[in-house]
């Protein structure tokens, strides 16, 4: 992110009324904390030594940001039309995509086991879902490389900022096989 779109990202959650800066953290080191910790997946403790703050003023600061990026998000952030064109052909009723990747990542040594996948090499699981056209609808980031695909699928599905699935469809298309059927949630498998 360059120095403008921080400094305009800043101002517009100060216009909003989203983020105020306090006597000792200002507005630009919570969003700047904020920002270092989802760019380099560092630790509270890590980067409470980088800004000289202690881990409850960084996780404070982190989770004031957070709350107010996901206010914003709802009126920046339009979800996609889902497609009337039935380009899928085939699958009757499917009205996305969904599945899993593993993406290498680097982490303490002591964090390795968690992060380890069935091939040996040090990953996060993230999950992504698309509609018909080919636009992401939800993501999923974060888990460690050894939790399985239906693992992090029942995750998405539970936690309060869960995977929604359109009202009257049921069908997504998994491409890699696994057993699994959440309620109205229907995976088709081949």
């Amino acid at each position: 992110m360059n120095k403008r779109a921080f400094q305009s990202l800043c101002a517009l959650l100060v216009d909003k009324g989203l983020v105020l800066g306090t006597d000792n953290v200002s507005v630009n080191e919570s969003v700047g904390l904020f920002l270092h910790i989802l760019a380099h997946n560092h630790k509270f403790r890590d980067v409470g030594g980088t800004y000289l703050r202690s881990i409850d003023t960084i996780s404070r600061h982190f989770n004031l940001v957070l709350r107010a990026i996901l206010k914003l998000s709802a009126e920046m952030i339009r979800r996609p039309e889902t497609s009337q064109t039935n380009r899928w052909g085939y699958f009757h009723d499917c009205v996305g995509a969904i599945d899993g990747t593993h993406i290498e990542v680097t982490v303490p040594v002591g964090d390795q086991g968690k992060y380890r996948n069935r091939k040996q090499a040090i990953t996060t699981n993230v999950l992504g879902v698309c509609d018909a056209d080919m636009k992401f609808t939800y993501v999923l980031p974060g888990w460690e490389g050894s939790s399985s695909d239906s693992r992090v699928l029942r995750n998405a599905l539970e936690r309060e900022d869960r995977f929604e699935v359109p009202i009257g469809k049921c069908t997504y298309f998994k491409i890699v096989v696994f057993p699994i059927n959440c309620g109205s949630l229907l995976i088709s498998l081949i």
